[in-house]
Parts: structure tokens; C-alpha cells; sequence
């Protein structure tokens, strides 16, 4: 059962992560200014990849737990802003609204955490890393937009 769990779990995940090929960063993204601590391009999916295998780790193990109820809700809305962001920042090329959704999506990471630390402590801690990742994401979101104040100014376009 708990396998069962861990690949539904895990393909909710790759739903959410799927948003990154359907919207890649392109020529758009890289002409933006960045700080200069923004991570190489491959580290980017080999962090997803282990922090989506701890998230469904996660998942699985609080899903088989008693009265994981708030816990698996929150779970449910992390990874639906989770898969959001992706979108809206280069699909839309929206950095304000990309910086609003993952200070939401930090606000339910962090929430869903310490719902999991409730229903289990090794769920809980496997939510640590993702809530480091998204507190950089959040971090690198933030500079973009004060580096490129006009470009986050813009309204929105559709990627095309």
C-alpha cells in the first residue's frame, strides 16, 4: 500500500513539475538581469527530482497515517502552487505575480511541514529541504524583480 501511495503521490509531483517543460525559461529569462548566486540551469531539475521524491516519500507516509486529514490538504495545496508558479513567472512573464505565488506557496510548504510533523516526524523533515529550495526561489524571484524593475512592470504577456 505504501508503494501505491508513494507513486500517486510522486505523479502529482511530475504534474506539477511538468509546468517546466511546458514553459521553459527561453531567451527571455536569460535576458534578465540576475544576481550573481543564481544557481546553474542544471541544478534546477536534479533538485526538483530528489525534492519531489522526498515530497511523494512524504505524502505516503502521512497518507497511512491516523487523522492526516489537515496534513493531506495542505499537501494537496502546496503542490497546486507548486505547479502555478511556473506558469505564471515564464509562461505569463509575470515576476510580481511569480512573487506573490511563492510567498503563498512558502506560506503552505511551511504549513504543510509542520501538518506532517504532526502526523509523522520523518514526513515533516522531508518537507525541510523543499521549504531551504523555495526560501532561495523566493530569494531569486525577489532579486529578478528588483534587478529588472521595468521588464516586472510590464503587464504580462503570453508566452509564444
Amino acid at each position: 500500500m505504501f508503494w501505491l501511495l508513494f507513486c500517486i503521490f510522486f505523479a502529482a509531483c511530475l504534474g506539477a513539475g511538468i509546468t517546466g517543460g511546458l514553459f521553459p525559461p527561453g531567451p527571455w529569462y536569460r535576458a534578465l538581469n540576475k544576481p550573481s548566486w543564481t544557481p546553474p540551469d542544471w541544478v534546477f531539475p536534479v533538485t526538483w527530482m530528489v525534492l519531489y521524491t522526498c515530497m511523494a516519500f512524504a505524502g505516503a507516509r502521512a497518507g497511512m497515517a491516523e487523522g492526516n486529514g489537515i496534513a493531506m490538504a495542505f499537501w494537496a495545496m502546496q503542490i497546486a502552487f507548486n505547479g502555478l508558479w511556473t506558469p505564471v513567472f515564464f509562461g505569463l512573464r509575470n515576476i510580481r505575480m511569480g512573487m506573490a505565488i511563492i510567498v503563498v506557496l512558502w506560506l503552505t510548504v511551511f504549513s504543510t511541514m509542520l501538518a506532517l510533523w504532526q502526523v509523522d516526524t520523518l514526513a515533516g523533515v522531508l518537507f525541510v529541504p523543499y521549504l531551504v529550495w523555495v526560501t532561495i526561489a523566493a530569494a531569486l524571484n525577489a532579486s529578478v524583480w528588483n534587478l529588472n524593475r521595468e521588464e516586472a512592470a510590464k503587464p504580462s504577456v503570453r508566452q509564444g
